[in-house]
């Protein structure tokens, strides 16, 4: 029985599994999960109450009932809010902001792809500065966004102070997302889920651990600061019937199209700004005017919007409302985004999701009067329908929805409306609204690694230079040589590759013409290739 032996055990068992848990730097990232999640938790109250602050000004609240305030406020001040918030933000992004515009979530996305690399501290906070100005003013947007941003921002600057190796980063930096999400909605299991579904695109166990940690000790202190309350404090509904099943799954498609049609309206908003040469400090000054005009027909369309959606899911609005609302979110957010003011898409899509499930809820009950359950809770179906589908984040969006509502006992409705809903969103559009912002920038993530990396991999981390002692004429580019540059990609150098049948292909000097620095082989892009996919292989799935 020498297999019993403890000692025997423990080298042949215990000790390589601990070995790779410290290779892993799994004791130092538990650590630092914990103060990222304490830090974000932190910049996530001020950013609430920066939005409050500012809110204040003109509306004389901090709460969340801007409908309230609004219908108090002279017609001028409705307009001049977001107008003057505007001007403030357009000479913020023209005469300090680097990149003009405020980040968010997909410039998280893109900085994991590239191992955390283009995550500044300044930048995180000058976009939370450009996004407090833009909803406290009435800019019709969501605060998840730039939060997120900020949140990656500061563990991407833990990052840079301690010894970490690129895996290490990119969990670090999903901490940061997932302490951001939580502390912002008290979502906690929420924003583990978004962190791994949004950011990382994976689901290791060596990444949970770091991540629930982050997200457990923000929501801790967000709830010590406002209090254990859910967003929306709906009453207890039930699914009267279970032949709604046909029902739930048509108010899926009809959320999957309206889902579709809101990205359409925010990328064709944004390619008509694109195409008008306007100064950029008068660009959001022009927005801002154009939804405060919205705003005197509709005030629900100011800000977040959770007024108007709570009033949505507690059956307080009647259909032709619900109705125009959705036509008037979509057009009022679309042009805030597309006006450069700063914020995210998560809250608008809940608030025309809200509206939508509103909507079916109320023609159902028309239609089955006998069958159909309260349109309250078809709201709550469409608001984790239409932001599942936006997002691409069906997981989360599910565990989010819960989280806010406390619905639970909906589960397997919810479940049914926004798996049909994600579905038929992949089939008409194929993308999310994140990686359509990639794709616009050239980075093509939801193609899968190997579609990523041939853009990313250049000649100069796998071409062979000539060694030193290499005299000057043996420098010289032979006549009718084949050559490369070092930027070029791997996309580029295997084109090349087969255009010489495999042949080695001289890599030219970029600061003397008609010089070689080394030699690109076809044997060794590939090998390099190959380590990078099976790395990444590693890091999703240990």
């Amino acid at each position: 029985m020498r297999w019993l032996n403890p000692l025997k055990l423990s080298q042949s068992w215990i000790e390589p599994n601990w070995r790779i848990y410290l290779q892993s730097q799994q004791p130092k990232l538990w650590f630092l999960a914990i103060i990222i999640g304490l830090m974000v938790s932190c910049a996530a109250i001020l950013f609430r109450l920066g939005i409050g602050a500012v809110q204040w000004l003109w509306l004389g609240t901090n709460s969340e009932n801007i409908v309230t305030a609004a219908h108090n406020t002279p017609d001028w001040i409705i307009i001049a809010a977001p107008t003057i918030g505007g001007l403030v933000v357009g000479i913020f992004l023209d005469r300090i902001h680097p990149i003009k515009r405020a980040e968010g979530v997909a410039d998280v996305i893109e900085a994991r792809a590239h191992n955390g690399k283009g995550l500044r501290l300044w930048q995180g906070i000058d976009s939370a500065a450009v996004t407090i100005v833009s909803l406290g003013s009435g800019a019709s947007a969501g605060r998840e966004g730039p939060i997120v941003h900020l949140g990656a921002s500061l563990a991407s600057l833990i990052c840079r102070t301690f010894s970490l190796n690129p895996t290490s980063k990119k969990t670090l930096i999903a901490c940061g997302v997932a302490s951001a999400v939580s502390a912002s909605f008290n979502a906690p299991i929420a924003g583990v889920l978004f962190a791994h579904e949004v950011i990382l695109g994976h689901y290791a166990l060596t990444a949970f651990v770091p991540i629930v940690l982050s997200s457990a000790f923000g929501t801790v202190l967000s709830r010590v600061y406002f209090g254990d309350i859910a967003a929306f404090n709906i009453p207890a509904y039930q699914i009267t019937s279970y032949w709604e099943m046909p029902a739930f799954a048509l108010l899926g498609l009809t959320c999957a199209i309206v889902a579709v049609l809101f990205q359409f309206s925010l990328m064709g908003t944004d390619w008509v700004a694109r195409q008008i040469k306007i100064p950029l400090i008068l660009r959001p000054v022009i927005g801002g005017f154009a939804v405060g005009c919205i705003a005197l027909v509709f005030p629900e369309v100011l800000g977040v919007g959770y007024e108007a959606t709570d009033k949505a899911l507690h059956q307080q609005l009647p259909i032709a409302l619900m109705f125009a609302l959705i036509i008037a979110k979509t057009a009022a957010t679309s042009i805030t985004l597309a006006s450069r003011f700063g914020g995210g898409i998560f809250s608008p899509s809940l608030y025309i999701g809200a509206m939508t499930g509103g909507t079916f809820g109320l023609i159902a009950a028309q239609v089955f009067p006998e069958m159909a359950s309260s349109h309250g809770l078809y709201a709550i179906l469409g608001m984790g329908a239409v932001a599942a589908s936006v997002l691409g984040a069906p997981v989360s969006t599910t565990m989010i929805v819960f989280e806010l509502t406390g619905g639970y006992a909906l589960s397997i409705a919810l479940l049914l409306t926004v798996s049909i809903a994600t579905g038929i969103t992949l089939a008409l559009h194929g993308r999310s609204y994140f990686h359509w912002q990639l794709e616009m920038r050239g980075i093509f993530l939801h193609s899968g690694a190997h579609r990523f990396l041939v853009t990313q991999v250049t000649v100069a981390q796998f071409y062979k230079p000539l060694p030193k002692e290499t005299s000057e004429e043996d420098r010289l580019l032979p006549e009718g040589t084949q050559t490369i540059r070092l930027m070029d990609n791997l996309e580029a150098a295997l084109k090349q590759f087969d255009a010489v049948g495999g042949a080695d292909i001289a890599v030219a000097d970029p600061n003397r013409e008609g010089y070689i620095i080394g030699w690109a082989q076809h044997v060794d892009a590939l090998r390099h290739f190959n380590q990078m996919l099976i790395r990444t292989q590693e890091e999703e799935h240990r």
